[in-house]
């Protein structure tokens, strides 16, 4: 299954950043440690690492591409055996590539009714006795 490369943040605040340089190109192969681009930030330019085995089977983003967001699909990496050139066809169609939308606003999971009324009145029950004795 290809390993989708996404944007790294390379600080807390990072939001998206610039892809300076790739210094692997599509079809070299790439091992754990092995510094595939450059990213800039604001503040500096730092080595990106790969982090699985592989061939490099498509570049995404182009080098040179400013503000790119945090999490986007940057290339697409096979893993040792697959297709190389199934994988860079797959680019962007699994699970990591997309973030899923947000919820609107007010939609948020709560607790069941009965869970909250529990925890209430356990509280008063436990306050009330208190104040008895």
């Amino acid at each position: 299954m290809p390993v989708n490369i996404l944007m790294p943040a390379l600080s807390p605040t990072m939001e998206k950043g610039n892809l300076a340089k790739w210094l692997k190109k599509e079809g070299d192969k790439v091992k754990p440690g092995d510094v595939i681009a450059e990213i800039e930030t604001d503040k500096a330019t730092m080595e990106y690492e790969a982090v699985d085995e592989g061939t490099l089977a498509k570049i995404v983003v182009p080098e040179g591409t400013t503000d790119v967001p945090v999490k986007a699909l940057i290339a697409v990496l096979a893993e040792e055996g697959e297709d190389v050139k199934a994988a860079a066809a797959a680019a962007g169609k699994g699970a990591a590539a997309k973030p899923p939308p947000p919820k609107p606003a007010g939609t948020a999971p709560s607790a069941p009714m009965g869970a909250a009324a529990a925890v209430h009145a356990s509280r008063s029950a436990s306050e009330s006795s208190f104040w008895r004795d």
